[in-house]
């Protein structure tokens, strides 16, 4: 026994030691390691943040550094890195030099609010309580006050991979959610209607044991859903990827949760096989689910992308759906860019969590003196023009779930596709009319039009601003289809003063002042409340009335 209190005191000791040596002056040289690194390494990381603005942030850090907590400077670290805003390019906690503590809760952001999906089996009676606020900090301040932590891709990133952040103690205190290091905190909640204020303590135990960022059973942490039904994209776990035939619905359905192939099927296989079902039975719809997916590896997206194409049963308007997510993230997203590029796919559910082009494969920097490692991307994926690049890839039907779909197991961005029966679809709907204008058959089209904009099926197009936007394209090139356009939606929106005012200037612009007096007019018959389009509809009045006195 005394030669075991010996070696714990040794080692105390040592681990004591360790720390102290971390000084001001260390912590600083590990920052010009990396600012250094960054610049002569990873310069093209400056994208969303300029070389400038990244060493102004890095001098700001540099001389707060001798006046901060350790943990204080691991986040300030975190900071810095997450300045970059690609999720590829990060730094954890766990991995600190510095020991890091968590509140054993998980936190999902629903349709209705922010909730405790799973704690740890002591604090089960909170499972499914709204987050109201933490230390008497409303919630809505505390994430904003953790986001800069965050590698912020876009704000999904952060509903997907970026709570996570608001359980650990050293986090909240370095970014001002609370004012010292604390190891037990006071929640805020609300559940049945009742609001009540509950302490937590944390603790350096393992975090919630999760798969594709959902809550593995039969474990010490406990969830609010109900466990005697699974959904089907909550299904065979064991499995990166599985099919189910829907036979009333006609349905193949794929939940897909990994670029990577399954130790007992690689990814062409399965797909392989899944298309030979398709062929050979009475299937109608297809839909592959990567809410879940995390990403992996690129090159194994080739056979989705080119089977589907090849598979002319599926590969049609209102026949091929994708089911995208919060955590549909790095491959994955190079899946839903290519399958957007080529086949006739919709996507229903949310906004993925990763820009369209993006930095990943990143390599792991140790910074020298502390130890900390760090994350930074080296490698471009470009699917898509630049033109073309945007926050994320957006849903056509979007989709959101409530904290009561869950524990109930409904799937409404399922449901969505399976009441999803569009009659004379298509995927580009002013193409259509376009084509219709052509063919002489004006009418037609002013009621298809009329038709698509009140039908759900087609809720993803903005009809009145696509529509304005295509007439003022060919303005000046083919006004007789440009005024075809402009007539179009003041069919389909009569109510709309915009519209209005753009066929009014249209017609000012192609000589027509009579009918451009007119559409003036109807912009102040409707509304006189001082809009843009009441204050131009003046405006072109009193230039039409001086032109008819000369």
């Amino acid at each position: 026994m005394k030669n075991v209190s010996v070696l714990l005191i040794v080692l105390f000791s040592a681990t004591m030691g360790a720390q102290e040596q971390l000084t001001s002056e260390k912590w600083q040289e590990d920052l010009r390691f990396l600012q250094r690194t960054v610049h002569e390494k990873y310069p093209f990381l400056f994208k969303k943040i300029t070389a400038k603005a990244f060493d102004e942030k890095v001098e700001e850090f540099y001389v707060a550094i001798p006046n901060m907590q350790a943990h204080e400077v691991v986040v300030g670290f975190s900071r810095i890195i997450a300045s970059f805003k690609y999720g590829h390019t990060r730094m954890g906690y766990s991995k600190s030099p510095v020991p890091f503590h968590h509140i054993p809760i998980d936190f999902y952001e629903f349709k209705d609010g922010l909730f405790i999906k799973s704690a740890h089996k002591d604090h089960g009676t909170i499972v499914g309580a709204k987050i109201v606020a933490i230390e008497g900090v409303k919630i809505s301040k505390a994430l904003q006050l953790v986001a800069p932590t965050v590698p912020l891709e876009n704000e999904q990133f952060y509903k997907g991979y970026g709570l996570n952040h608001l359980t650990f103690p050293e986090v909240l205190h370095a970014q001002g959610v609370t004012d010292s290091l604390l190891d037990s905190f006071t929640l805020t909640l609300e559940k049945d209607g009742i609001q009540f204020d509950y302490s937590i303590p944390s603790t350096t135990k393992p975090d919630a044991p999760m798969k594709y960022g959902e809550l593995i059973t039969g474990t010490d942490w406990v969830d609010g859903r109900d466990r005697s039904f699974t959904p089907y994209y909550l299904k065979n776990f064991d499995k990166i990827y599985y099919f189910e035939f829907l036979p009333k619905e006609k349905i193949v359905y794929v939940r897909h949760s990994r670029i990577r192939n399954d130790e007992n099927e690689k990814v062409e296989d399965f797909y392989n096989r899944v298309f030979k079902f398709i062929e050979v039975n009475d299937v109608e719809k297809f839909v592959i689910d990567v809410r879940l997916n995390g990403g992996g590896n690129n090159f194994l997206n080739k056979p989705i992308i080119t089977g589907i194409i090849a598979n002319t049963k599926i590969n049609q308007p209102g026949r091929f759906f994708v089911i995208t997510g919060r955590r549909t993230f790095s491959a994955a997203q190079s899946l839903i860019n290519e399958l957007d590029n080529y086949t006739n796919v919709l996507f229903v559910g949310e906004p993925s969590s990763e820009n369209i082009n993006f930095y990943g494969d990143n390599k792991r920097v140790i910074l020298p003196k502390s130890g900390l490692p760090v994350y930074l991307s080296f490698a471009w994926w470009q699917d898509k023009p630049q033109w073309e690049n945007a926050d994320f890839i957006k849903p056509h039907y979007p989709v959101e779930f409530t904290y009561n779909d869950y524990v109930t197991n409904q799937d409404p961005v399922l449901k969505t596709i399976l009441d999803f029966y569009p009659t004379n679809f298509t995927m580009e709907p002013l193409v259509y009319l376009n084509q219709l204008f052509e063919e002489g058959k004006s009418k037609k089209a002013i009621t298809a039009a009329q038709r698509m904009a009140k039908d759900y099926a087609y809720s993803f197009i903005d009809f009145e601003r696509e529509i304005s936007n295509k007439a003022f394209i060919l303005l000046g090139n083919d006004n007789e289809r440009a005024l075809f356009f402009f007539e179009l939606a003041t069919e389909v929106f009569p109510k709309s003063q915009n519209t209005w005012a753009n066929l009014g200037q249209a017609q000012w612009e192609t000589g027509n002042f009579e009918g451009a007096k007119n559409s003036f007019e109807k912009v102040l018959n409707l509304s006189n409340d001082g809009s843009a389009a009441d204050v131009k509809a003046r405006r072109m009045l009193q230039k039409i009335e001086a032109k008819e006195k000369k």
